[in-house]
């Protein structure tokens, strides 16, 4: 019960900071009319996600719904465990839009959509989905190859927060670079305008799921994830 408790607190925090400091800064831009604000956004989303992943892998790290279940699905994570990393992360992400809502004027607030994304009319649903699905299936492969496996770099969660930054940067004027169900279902759900989530929960869990399975497959050593699940590393046995 107490590890539950562990993980689950590890990614309510986690994830808050991501969606509230990300937020913000979109909220920021948006006011301001920044011309930069697209760098604006990555940058902070960025810096945020490698700076909690690098303060809390030890315990967690996920922050992302479709990074969960790319870890389910390459059997990395237990269900139940699993679920209780999800249920933190949306939580989270609600919680996180209610106090940017909170905490400034409406008018400042709305404008920015609390920091939630929004499809572009120059791209199809399909071209969204395809999107985000190769960004997050990087953003997936790069957790793995720097958090999972055993011979990973020690760079703690710089080059995950780097690839969220290139991610955002690169498909960010198509769909607002979301690459995290959460991160967009949250400031949805507060604001009320729920289009473009299928593009948002799709894409992103494709890609994830896809990069997890390919890497555990091809590159990791086999090993026993433990029942606890505690830190995610393979068994280092050759």
């Amino acid at each position: 019960m107490r590890d539950s408790v562990r993980h689950f607190i590890s990614e309510l925090v986690g994830t808050f900071a991501l969606v509230f400091i990300g937020g913000m800064a979109v909220v920021n831009a948006e006011m301001r009319q920044s011309p930069v604000a697209l760098l604006e956004a990555a940058l902070a989303h960025g810096l945020i996600y490698g700076v909690m992943v690098s303060a809390l892998m030890r315990v967690s790290g996920h922050f992302n719904p479709a990074v969960t279940l790319g870890f389910l699905a390459a059997r990395r994570i237990e269900p139940i465990m699993a679920g209780v990393y999800i249920i933190a992360q949306f939580m989270a992400a609600a919680l996180a839009a209610y106090a940017i809502k909170g905490a400034l004027p409406d008018d400042i607030a709305l404008a920015g959509r609390l920091g939630g994304q929004v499809v572009s009319l120059d791209v199809s649903a399909a071209q969204a989905i395809a999107l985000e699905a190769i960004a997050t299936f990087f953003l997936t492969f790069v957790i793995f190859g720097t958090a999972v496996d055993a011979e990973r770099p020690k760079i703690g969660g710089l080059a995950i927060g780097l690839t969220l930054t290139a991610g955002i940067l690169a498909i960010g004027p198509y769909t607002g670079g979301s690459l995290n169900p959460a991160r967009s279902f949250g400031p949805a759900v507060v604001t009320g305008e729920l289009a473009g989530q299928v593009v948002y929960w799709t894409g992103p869990i494709v890609g994830s799921i896809v990069a997890a399975l390919l890497y555990d497959q091809l590159f990791l050593r086999r090993g026993i994830e433990p029942v606890t699940h505690g830190p995610v590393s393979p068994d280092t046995v050759t």
